[in-house]
């Protein structure tokens, strides 16, 4: 009598479940917190849930209209001419200023840049965009100004914004040349298997 191989579950379902188990502990511990005993952390992860889960909805549905009032409006012919593969470099200027006068968390970022990617912009400059809104937004700026005065914040945009230029450049020429986003009707097929 030969046993049966235990069937694993495959990373890519671990992977899928992570998210959801890691929410389905926090509101654990947050039902703890309320419903058996009074735990500290329970409470404080719930609030950070639940902070976290109304500026998501307060935030997203916004950006991506944005996103996509910008994948309907704006042609790709555009895009690729001003900051596509070809482009000079006027193109860090335009992903700098755009990475600068956008507002909002990082991880409304991605929608941004995914759209940029798609629409043929070239890498170094979604990575130049990226970078510029990771470090040099204006609100942060204000705050950085307030607290720490200008000629802070002057340095370190003159030290940062000539890094995330080069590695910018740098990572571009690491990816290999065929590289690209997933196309969505590709992305939801590999979701069902």
């Amino acid at each position: 009598m030969t046993a049966k191989p235990q069937k694993t579950p495959s990373l890519k379902r671990v992977k899928a479940a992570f998210p959801w188990a890691l929410a389905a502990l926090v509101i654990a511990l947050w039902v703890y917190d309320r419903w058996v005993t009074s735990f500290a952390l329970g409470r404080e992860a719930g609030a950070g849930l639940w902070a976290f889960t109304l500026e998501m909805a307060a935030f997203l549905p916004a950006m991506f209209v944005l996103v996509g009032l910008f994948d309907v409006w704006v042609p790709r012919r555009v895009v690729e001419r001003h900051v596509g593969r070809e482009s000079g470099p006027l193109a860090i200027l335009w992903m700098v200023l755009l990475g600068t006068l956008q507002a909002g968390p990082l991880y409304g970022t991605f929608p941004v840049a995914v759209a940029l990617w798609r629409k043929g912009t070239a890498p170094r400059n979604v990575f130049i965009y990226l970078g510029a809104f990771s470090a040099l937004k204006i609100p942060m700026l204000t705050f950085e100004v307030a607290f720490l005065g200008w000629q802070f914040s002057l340095v370190r945009t003159a030290v940062t914004l000539p890094v995330f230029i080069a590695l910018a450049y740098l990572l571009e020429r690491l990816l290999p040349a065929d590289v690209g986003i997933p196309a969505e009707a590709d992305a939801g097929s590999s979701r069902r298997r």
